[in-house]
């Protein structure tokens, strides 16, 4: 538990489906707010047993995915938040409550116990105890697409967006906590045109080793037009963080450079900038530049 009092001015949230959704979606963001002395606390909602081990000299990992990869994962994401100097991480209900479901489709989303299956109430109230404890004034999530379809993604924007509605409501469980309103709540995304220049940016370089081809702009979750971006934070001093964090990810990314690849082994760029959607709370201006603008300590 938090110590309230202590608690910094500034306060994000953070809510992801697996270890490294973070570091790819978030990480210069997390390190940027975690270096100026902002709280920031991630909730993980699942281990990522269903992850696909890249690295030959891991695959054992996958031989028993429930004892194996996913409390090796769970390693991997306490040194990605020691890159990024972040200290308060935590799983939804606690390490192993809620299991990586697969890609949609798969016979894993019917397995008992699947962040699919879960009763999004039930889940929320875990929520809803971190929100009230850490009150954060800003939460990030996904879309309700969960960025590119995978369920686990869409049951954590499920999960949130309940969650975020609940907190505030006096009447709803009192012992979670007294209740808090969250004041902006924003969604990842990445504008179209700065993934068609990253992708030239690719190609330029030709490919080759460690990845023998190239991802396209439907590879990237969340892809929606400039114009929808409603805030941008710089990350190029904490690009150097954001990529030692998905380094620290090793059973799933492979990073070179400003590029990088999933298990598909398609490169595709590493964007030290990072974009959100603004979906409640009011704008500070058309394009912020700050997730805590026009937001009260």
């Amino acid at each position: 538990m938090t110590d309230r009092s202590a608690l910094p001015g500034r306060r994000l949230l953070l809510v992801h489906a697996h270890p490294d959704d973070e570091s790819i979606n978030n990480g210069a963001t997390m390190a940027k707010y975690a270096a100026e002395g902002a709280h920031v606390t991630l909730v993980t909602c699942t281990l990522g047993e269903e992850g696909e081990v890249i690295p030959a000299g891991l695959a054992h990992l996958t031989a028993d995915r429930d004892d194996t990869l996913g409390p090796y994962r769970v390693g991997e994401l306490a040194a990605a938040m020691r890159e990024l100097g972040v200290t308060d991480h935590r799983f939804l209900g606690g390490a192993g409550r809620y299991r990586d479901s697969g890609m949609m489709g798969g016979s894993q989303n019917d397995r008992p116990g699947s962040f699919w299956r879960a009763d999004v109430d039930e889940a929320a109230a875990s929520l809803v105890e971190v929100i009230r404890e850490v009150r954060p004034q800003v939460l990030v999530t996904y879309d309700p697409e969960g960025g590119y379809g995978h369920p686990d993604h869409i049951q954590a924007h499920r999960v949130a967006t309940r969650a975020a509605d609940l907190a505030g409501e006096p009447a709803f469980r009192r012992d979670l906590g007294e209740p808090h309103e969250i004041a902006k709540v924003y969604w990842n995304c990445v504008p179209l045109s700065v993934v068609e220049a990253g992708f030239a940016q690719l190609r330029e370089r030709g490919v080759g080793d460690p990845f023998p081809g190239i991802a396209t702009a439907s590879d990237v979750p969340g892809v929606v037009p400039d114009e929808e971006v409603t805030a941008v934070i710089a990350g190029a001093a904490y690009a150097g963080a954001k990529a030692a964090a998905m380094r620290a990810h090793a059973t799933q990314i492979a990073v070179d450079g400003p590029f990088f690849a999933l298990s598909n082994d398609l490169g595709q760029p590493l964007f030290p900038d990072e974009y959100y959607k603004l979906v409640r709370g009011r704008a500070a201006a058309p394009r912020e530049d700050d997730l805590f603008a026009g937001v009260d300590a």
